[in-house]
């Protein structure tokens, strides 16, 4: 492991990295960096391992209310609630965990992820335990909790700047992408929560969730080790908050993820209705094709992190961009599942999740290592909230039309007008700053 400064937007500080003609970032190991790591500061992959695990687990938390929502509705549980309330109490975790991203990344940038990953896993046990012995039976308790029940989704602008400052530049799209597939963790809720909360007791599945979290911080603050040579910033959260939303990148890095990753969400989330409706699918069938879109998007994750270390961001980019604008038109055709309407569906999903991985490749190659978190909230902010308006305006258009067809045009168009940004004001920021279409080389060999 070595240590390395890859081109910043601004702070470009010498830490022992250099550029090369065309502007690449170029590395080399410095004594004091390779003694600290012989002396067992810590393993990169280690690091990687634990901070996956924690990304799934807190997710895990995250989701707990969403496979419940129809459960609440149809039991009458907490009284009568209409399609608007379920949706709420859906919502409101979600909301509050895209949204809390942006101060979390910051302070991930000022105390680490050493401490970062412990105190959010923790928190989060607090809102666990309150559902689950207090709310269960009243919807306006279960709204509060699930407000802070929302800390756990703020675990991803955690992860993101600690992983990032363990791994040289050449390396880190695939270690991101990598932590990334640790968004699987909502999987392990909606396979679990209901049939716990059926078969075991209504409290098993918060109560199981809390003691893995306390299991997991524990291990996070025993294990878990920041990078040697982490730059840590001086200045006040606000201030670091402001400067982080006035970056190019960060604009740019937020349409690129909220299409990618909020295209991800927004299919994850209304794939079952729309297989029930267009293709007159069993609830079943459905969900186990949507199963299946959210695995081939959880698994091109890394991959598309580990093409845009080999190739450039911005070519993985592009294609996934251009796959979905095609994808999208094919599909509004409404092609039958049993040959074209599933391939096109699956190579959207293949598209979605290279180009979500894509993108925090390039928040890494051209961003200074103590913005990254910085940058990293407001990213996962955008894509969090960006899978809420594509099914809503679904439905609407559904509702009016009979129709889905406009709705998957109008997801072509906007896949286009994001390709056309990535070539031209997307690649001009990542040559500008040291992310060309080649891959960072370094300088000198980068043992791990």
């Amino acid at each position: 492991m070595h240590e390395s400064v890859p081109g910043g937007i601004e702070n470009n500080i010498d830490h022992g990295g250099d550029r090369d003609d065309l502007g690449r970032t170029t590395t080399m190991t410095t004594p004091a960096h390779a003694d600290r790591v012989r002396e067992g500061v810590g393993s990169p992959w280690l690091m990687l391992a634990m901070a996956t695990l924690g990304f799934a687990v807190n997710f895990w938390a995250w989701a707990l209310i969403s496979p419940l929502g129809p459960l609440f509705r149809d039991t009458g549980a907490l009284g009568s609630l209409s399609e608007s309330d379920v949706a709420l109490l859906v919502a409101v975790p979600v909301i509050v965990g895209s949204l809390g991203r942006i101060v979390v990344g910051a302070l991930t940038d000022r105390l680490g992820g050493r401490v970062m990953f412990p105190i959010i896993s923790g928190v989060t046990i607090v809102p666990i335990l309150f559902i689950a012995f207090f709310a269960l039976d009243s919807y306006a308790l279960l709204l509060v909790g699930g407000f802070f029940l929302g800390i756990a989704g703020t675990a991803f602008a955690v992860g993101v700047p600690f992983v990032n400052s363990w791994f040289p530049p050449e390396r880190r799209g695939l270690a991101i992408g990598i932590f990334g597939a640790g968004m699987g963790g909502t999987a392990i809720s909606a396979l679990t929560t209901v049939k716990l909360f059926n078969n075991v007791s209504s409290k098993a599945p918060f109560l199981i969730t809390a003691g893995v979290l306390a299991l997991y911080a524990v291990a996070a603050w025993l294990v878990l080790r920041d990078a040697p040579g982490r730059t840590t910033p001086t200045t006040s959260l606000a201030s670091r908050l402001a400067a982080n939303a006035k970056l190019p990148i960060s604009w740019q890095a937020c349409v690129l993820y909220a299409v990618a990753f909020g295209g991800y969400v927004a299919f994850s989330v209304y794939l079952p209705a729309y297989l029930k409706t267009a293709h007159g699918l069993t609830p079943a069938d459905a969900a186990n094709r949507m199963a299946g879109f959210v695995v081939v998007a959880v698994i091109m994750r890394p991959v598309g992190g580990w093409l845009s270390d080999r190739f450039g961001s911005i070519p993985v980019l592009a294609t996934g961009y251009g796959v979905v604008v095609v994808c999208a038109a094919v599909s509004a055709g409404t092609p039958p599942l049993d040959g074209v309407g599933t391939v096109v569906f699956l190579a959207m999903a293949a598209a979605l999740g290279s180009g979500s991985g894509a993108t925090f490749a390039l928040i890494a190659q051209v961003t200074d290592p103590s913005r990254v978190g910085g940058v990293t909230g407001l990213v996962g902010a955008a894509g969090g909230l960006g899978g809420f308006v594509p099914p809503l305006l679904m439905g609407y258009v559904y509702g009016r039309t009979d129709s889905y067809a406009i709705g998957l045009w109008l997801l072509s168009i906007t896949a286009a007008l994001t390709l056309v940004l990535t070539l031209t004001l997307v690649r001009r920021t990542a040559r500008t700053h040291g992310a060309t279409n080649e891959h960072t080389v370094p300088a000198t060999p980068a043992p791990q």
